[in-house]
Order: C-alpha cells, then sequence, then structure tokens
C-alpha cells in the first residue's frame, strides 16, 4: 500500500511541506560542502569547504522561501 503524494492546494501554490524543506537545506549544504572540499583538494587551500557549506545553505534557504514563501489567502482557521 503505498502512501498518495501531497498534491498542491486549489490555490496553485504547493502544499507546505517540512520534509521537503529540511531536505532542501540539508542537501544543499552536503552538495555545496562536497564541492567546496573538491575545490580545497584540487587547489590547495583550505576555506573553500566552509565558504560551500555557507553557500549551500544559502541556496537551500533561497530555495524554500521561493518555493514555500508567497500565498495568495490566509490559511483558514479553526474552530
Amino acid at each position: 500500500m503505498n502512501p498518495q503524494p501531497v498534491q498542491p492546494s486549489g490555490s496553485g501554490h504547493p502544499t507546505p511541506d517540512p520534509w521537503q524543506a529540511f531536505s532542501y537545506l540539508v542537501s544543499g549544504v552536503l552538495v555545496y560542502g562536497v564541492l567546496g572540499w573538491l575545490a580545497d583538494r584540487w587547489l590547495g587551500t583550505s576555506f573553500l569547504v566552509a565558504v560551500g557549506i555557507v553557500l549551500g545553505a544559502g541556496f537551500g534557504v533561497y530555495m524554500i522561501v521561493k518555493r514555500y514563501g508567497t500565498f495568495d489567502e490566509a490559511p483558514p482557521h479553526e474552530k
């Protein structure tokens, strides 16, 4: 029995998923951290891994805000 994927709401915006937002952040840090580590090994430096981690975190936050940052209408209030 496979769970159905979360479908976007009728407003055209995706439904917020905290695990997907977390994966954007972690994958950005991992990918750019590894790229910085590889650049450090290739160039013989020792600071590019830190630059890659910071850039990856920034790009992860950017992707989260880009995907989930705007809503046309307020969510309904529960009574």
